[in-house]
């Protein structure tokens, strides 16, 4: 998908959404609650947008060090924002890694731990964000709103998390095990067709070299960046804390009761769904969800308006910024090269031609 098609996508389903939500829920009450607004919780809100924005790049930074390498910290921030673009315009919000990676190889990090950074940066949210699940039912087990199917998905995430620690783990200790698993798949997909015969043994090669380059960086990360790797660890605990304290803060300033840890299951339920959503950047979910969980805490009159606000404040503000971090550092040009290309390399040195 194209970095054009992508971004029209996302702008096109956001939009109707919003609309929808707007049309479909707000009424003549929903001006008297908003009327009402606590002023300094909306800030608050807004403010730990900021603070989720600096934990993320302190993450990062922490990561970079962690791999025996070292970047500005603004640079740390506006990877951050890159992230944000790229998850946006790209199916699964998958397409923030390249956009990174690219960065990071033009201020001279290699392709190899670049892919680990950006790959365990990932890993590291989504750890946390399924493993806060869990742990917040343990605190509050009365979930009225959680039926079969809701139960049933919770399952679901903690058979995921558990295959992604399996995964993890298999891949420092065991390497040999997940070459011989992609080799498999990689002969599967040859005999269905997906793959191009000739291609096969290119591929297996490729991906050993690859899969041996990560299990050598991963090893670095535990062992002599071992504290790096800690604290990238602690900024991300804490930025996933913030990152679910917005949704209960916009709650509150509307003056409505919010259990903390009752707000973040149900976030974190959403939010996993979001990781399997095929339209760019989740968008229509992302809006209409945020919504639905917006309507277990407050009325329905202003669960459509709190959902599309926090969208704003979460998201778009930070696509916005990574457009125009793009803009400057990137420029529109190389932006599909990026994202098309085999490698960084690729797209950096048709890029310095281009130039």
């Amino acid at each position: 998908m194209s970095v054009k098609k992508g971004l029209s996508i996302f702008l096109l389903l956001s939009a109707a959404m919003s609309g929808a939500l707007l049309y479909l829920t707000v009424d003549n009450s929903s001006l008297k609650f908003f009327a009402g607004a606590n002023k300094l919780g909306l800030a608050l809100s807004a403010l730990l947008v900021a603070v989720m924005w600096l934990l993320d790049a302190a993450k990062l930074s922490a990561l970079t060090r962690a791999a025996g390498e070292s970047i500005s910290y603004c640079l740390s921030l506006e990877l951050v924002w890159l992230n944000y673009f790229g998850s946006a315009i790209t199916p699964m919000q998958s397409g923030g890694g390249p956009f990174q990676m690219y960065l990071l190889y033009k201020n001279n990090v290699s392709v190899g731990k670049s892919f680990a950074i950006t790959l365990i940066r990932t890993i590291l949210s989504m750890l946390i964000l399924g493993l806060s699940i869990p742990f917040s039912l343990l605190i509050q087990q009365d979930l009225p709103e959680l039926g079969w199917l809701m139960r049933g998905f919770i399952v679901y995430v903690m058979l995921f998390i558990m295959a992604a620690w399996l995964g993890f783990v298999l891949s420092l200790f065991r390497p040999r095990i997940i070459k011989r698993w992609f080799g498999i798949l990689i002969m599967i997909l040859n005999r269905l067709g997906v793959l191009n015969r000739g291609r096969v043994r290119k591929i297996i090669k490729n991906a050993s070299r690859e899969i041996d380059s990560y299990n050598q960086i991963l090893r670095g990360f535990l062992t002599t960046g071992r504290r790096y790797f800690l604290l990238a660890f602690a900024f991300a605990l804490a930025h996933m804390i913030v990152y679910l304290s917005i949704m209960p803060c916009l709650i509150w300033s509307l003056g409505f009761q919010v259990e903390f840890f009752h707000c973040v299951i149900m976030q974190a339920l959403f939010l996993f769904m979001l990781y399997f959503v095929p339209t760019p950047g989740g968008s229509g979910a992302a809006e209409g969800g945020a919504a639905l969980v917006f309507g277990v805490f407050a009325p329905r009159s202003v669960a459509g308006v709190l959902g599309i606000g926090w969208r704003f404040l979460t998201e778009y503000t930070g696509i916005l910024l990574g457009g125009l971090v793009i803009m400057k550092l990137i420029g529109w040009g190389l932006v599909n090269q990026i994202m098309t290309r085999n490698s960084p390399e690729e797209a950096g040195s048709s890029g310095d031609k281009a130039a």
